[in-house]
C-alpha cells in the first residue's frame, strides 16, 4: 500500500504541550490521523516501555508515523508538515517574520517548556516543584512579553497564525496549571485568548483527547 494512503499515527499524551503543538498543526492543515495514547504517568511512564522506545528512542512524546517514516520532536514534525502540505502556511512568507516565528517558537520550546516538564520536576522533587516551575515560566514570559510587543498583531506574528502560536497556547496552559499570575503579560494573554477561539486550537485541546480522564473533559 502506498504510504500516501496510510493515515498518520500520532503518539501523544493529552496534557503534553509538545503533543498539543502537533495536534494543532494537524488540525489546521486538515490532516486526518489516528492517535496512540502514551500515558506519561501510568506504571512509571509508558514512554519508557520497550515498545515505545522502538518508536522513539528518546522516550518522549510526540512521535508521528507519517509517509513511511517516524518523526519525533514537535518543531521537526511541524516543519515537515509545513514543507509537505504548505497550506495554510504556518511560517510567514516574509523572511524577517519567518525568522521571528522560529525565534519565538525556540524561545518557548527550548527556553521555557523543558524547565517545567516531568523530567525536570521529578529531579527537583517535593514541595519545590511549584516554585521551580513558576520561576522559570515567569522568567521566560517576561522576555516573551517584550518580544511580542514588537511582533504581534492579532497573533504572535501579525495577523496570521504561525508556528509561534502553536507553541504559545500550550505554554500558557502550562502556566495556568502551575498557577502563574498572567496579569503582567497582557500581550501573551490577549493572543492566547484570540487563538483559543479558533477551531483547530479547540479540537486539539487537552480536555478533548481520547486519553483525557473523564474528570478533565470539557
Amino acid at each position: 500500500m502506498s504510504t500516501a494512503l496510510v493515515k498518520p499515527v500520532l503518539y501523544s499524551y493529552f496534557r503534553s504541550s509538545c503533543s498539543w503543538r502537533v495536534r494543532i498543526a494537524l488540525a489546521l492543515k486538515g490532516i486526518a490521523y489516528d492517535q496512540e495514547p502514551v500515558n506519561l504517568l501510568k506504571d512509571g511512564g509508558q514512554q519508557f516501555s520497550t515498545e515505545f522506545q522502538a518508536v522513539n528512542p528518546m522516550q518522549q512524546v510526540p512521535a508521528l508515523k507519517i509517509d513511511g517514516i517516524i518523526l519525533s520532536q514537535s518543531l521537526a514534525i511541524i516543519q515537515y508538515l509545513e514543507e509537505t502540505q504548505p497550506n495554510p502556511r504556518l511560517l510567514p512568507q516574509d523572511l524577517k517574520k519567518r525568522a521571528q516565528a522560529r525565534m519565538i517558537s525556540d524561545h518557548i520550546v527550548s527556553g521555557i517548556q523543558p524547565l517545567q516538564n516531568l523530567t525536570f520536576l521529578k529531579q527537583v522533587g517535593g514541595e519545590k516543584k511549584l516554585e521551580w516551575a513558576q520561576h522559570y515560566i515567569t522568567c521566560g514570559f517576561k522576555a516573551l512579553e517584550h518580544i511580542l510587543q514588537h511582533t504581534a498583531g492579532r497573533y504572535c506574528i501579525g495577523d496570521e497564525v504561525s508556528m509561534a502560536d502553536l507553541c504559545l497556547v500550550p505554554q500558557v496552559y502550562n502556566a495556568e496549571r502551575f498557577k502563574v499570575d498572567l496579569a503582567p503579560y497582557p500581550t501573551i494573554t490577549r493572543i492566547n485568548k484570540a487563538l483559543l477561539e479558533l477551531e483547530a486550537f479547540q479540537v486539539s485541546h487537552p480536555c478533548r483527547q481520547p486519553d483525557t480522564p473523564a474528570e478533565l473533559r470539557a
